[in-house]
């Protein structure tokens, strides 16, 4: 692949670069989590309002119609500008893209536009307690009445589902059917009293995501994307969308992180300690096997024109290499980077969740394993 930006789209980046630094909406405040909600739901509508929100979705359905690279260049510059992530950032990266794949003309016309706009916060009903990562096991049942379907079952890890209008939800519809058969994918009502949401507190002592529990809720017809029983392959979607951005902007966020290290390590005396250079020169290549790697899997994409398995190589990268990352931050830290209110305290323990959010490593090594290199299934 040939890294040189053409003309066009190097016109491009100065044009992303110079918007965020005309229109950067500073740091989030200091008010709580309802605060920092509602300030990157603003900062969502200031970039649908210019054009950015939907870069990755059809010109005809609200969005930029950007080119893969061009999607690259915008989401390196976020990272470059520090940008705060969009407060819809499920919907667009998963909900959004889904619906066009494989929702009805009027699905994406109910349903795109107030994505776009944050009007309408989307959340993912996938992951089930006792099921772990292995999601075709999941249990929650979806029963065929006219006009619709009783939904009854229990999610967790719902993240956003407290300001969620929408979920993207995976039933049982078929309980006979092969367990990858009988799924159905429903876009739920949040705002129905058969839907309890419960937060669950973090080691951060954050609420990022939830616990669901489904008695009898409603979805009618029209809100099922792809068709009953095809559940799996709209799922695949969602998770292929999820993990295609990660690569690129996960190296510059690492970047980031690293300088940030590097810096600590000057400021702690440490910087010439050889084990710590070791550790550091090891964690910069580190993150440029993600940048190189995402890179890669851009021209794989480029290609089949949807996003592989090879995703969840960059996801396993990410993960490791900033847990890692933290871990050094506070042996070099030491007793000030334990408070509370240190940076390097939160970003260690936020970190612990890396390797099992969007897929537990251990899952991801066996994507790798079977669909990317070719080996025998583990079962």
């Amino acid at each position: 692949m040939d890294l040189t930006l053409t003309a066009e789209e190097q016109a491009f980046r100065d044009e992303v670069r110079a918007w965020l630094a005309e229109n950067h909406p500073g740091e989030p405040p200091a008010g709580g989590e309802d605060a920092q909600f509602e300030f990157a739901r603003q900062w969502q509508r200031t970039l649908h309002e210019a054009g950015w929100a939907g870069i990755s979705w059809p010109r005809e359905y609200g969005g930029r119609g950007a080119t893969l690279i061009e999607q690259a260049i915008f989401q390196e510059e976020m990272a470059r500008a520090k940008a705060p992530r969009p407060a819809n950032v499920l919907g667009l990266v998963m909900g959004g893209p889904v619906v066009i794949a494989h929702g009805t003309e009027e699905q994406k016309e109910r349903f795109l536009e107030p994505i776009l706009s944050a009007e309408e916060i989307w959340c993912q009903g996938f992951s089930e307690p006792g099921s772990g990562s292995d999601l075709a096991s999941l249990k929650t049942r979806a029963v065929k009445e006219d006009g619709g379907w009783r939904i009854t079952g229990q999610k967790v890890w719902t993240t956003y589902a407290h300001h969620a209008k929408w979920c993207m939800l995976l039933a049982r519809s078929d309980p006979d059917a092969p367990k990858h058969k009988g799924l159905t994918y429903f876009i739920l009502d949040m705002e129905q009293d058969e839907v309890e949401v419960r937060p669950l507190r973090q080691i951060t002592g954050e609420a990022e995501f939830n616990e669901l529990f489904i008695d009898g809720a409603w979805v009618p017809d029209e809100n099922v994307i792809g068709g009953e029983g095809n559940g799996w392959a709209v799922a695949i979607t969602t998770l292929m969308n999820e993990r295609a951005g990660l690569g690129a902007t996960a190296a510059l966020g690492l970047q980031a992180t690293l300088d940030d290290l590097i810096e600590l390590a000057k400021r702690r005396g440490r910087a010439g300690d050889p084990l710590v250079r070791d550790r550091i020169a090891r964690l910069k290549i580190a993150v440029e096997g993600l940048r190189l790697g995402a890179l890669r899997s851009l021209t794989a994409t480029m290609r089949v024109g949807i996003p592989g398995p090879e995703g969840s190589i960059a996801k396993l990268q990410w993960s490791a290499a900033n847990q890692a990352m933290t871990e050094l931050a506070l042996e070099l830290g030491g007793l000030e980077a334990l408070r509370t209110d240190d940076s390097w305290s939160y970003r260690f323990l936020r970190s612990r969740a890396n390797s099992i959010e969007g897929g537990t490593s251990d899952v991801l090594r066996n994507i790798v394993a079977e669909r990317v290199l070719g080996l025998p299934k583990l079962r």
